[in-house]
């Protein structure tokens, strides 16, 4: 027996628990898991089934993909684990599966989502910064959803508190596919 290929490159997709209610937003999940898939990647994800997580997840399961879950146990238990994943860890806590779910990439990509979508974006962000990683961090501006929170970082650059080059650290793409070959490109390099 064969084993399973080396996935080319390996996204760490951070997303909602929850559908969204504009179509555009489903649409993209699907197409990032199925453009990861379809390209030899592999989806590094929550471990979810709901929402965009869940969309994310079926669209790379469905074009063939690997999708590896991580998810805490208490999630589990509330019956929200995604059982069609390739590979599914249940960890303990959300401190593990951060950790776990970066080991596991070489590339972080954040598409809409509420508050823990924010905090896991920002904490990669924050770990590049400071040179814990070197891996390549994006956000997926769908039907610019993250106008708003560009804005109020700018506001954060004027006043003094950022600089110029933390924003340099993370692409900002409107479209599925030139940013997922940004991120792939920027995890073979």
């Amino acid at each position: 027996m064969f084993a399973d290929p080396e996935p080319r490159f390996s996204v760490c997709v951070y997303c909602a628990s929850q559908p969204g209610e504009d179509d555009a937003f489903r649409t993209t999940a699907r197409e990032v898991g199925n453009w990861i898939a379809r390209n030899g990647g592999q989806l590094v994800y929550g471990g979810g089934h709901t929402g965009l997580m869940g969309i994310v997840a079926d669209g790379a399961l469905q074009a063939g993909g690997r999708v590896v879950g991580v998810i805490p146990k208490a999630l589990v238990e509330r019956e929200w684990a995604h059982e069609g994943c390739t590979e599914l860890h249940i960890v303990e806590t959300m401190h593990q599966r951060k950790h776990m779910m970066a080991e596991r990439c070489t590339a972080f990509l954040a598409l809409a989502g509420g508050i823990g979508t924010f905090e896991e974006l920002f904490e990669a962000w924050t770990w590049k910064q400071l040179g814990y990683h070197n891996k390549p961090v994006a956000i997926l501006n769908t039907g610019g959803y993250y106008d708003d929170l560009l804005k109020f970082l700018g506001g954060a650059i004027r006043h003094g508190f950022m600089r110029d080059y933390q924003m340099d650290m993370i692409h900002v793409g409107t479209e599925v596919e030139p940013t997922l070959r940004y991120l792939a490109g920027g995890a073979a390099a």
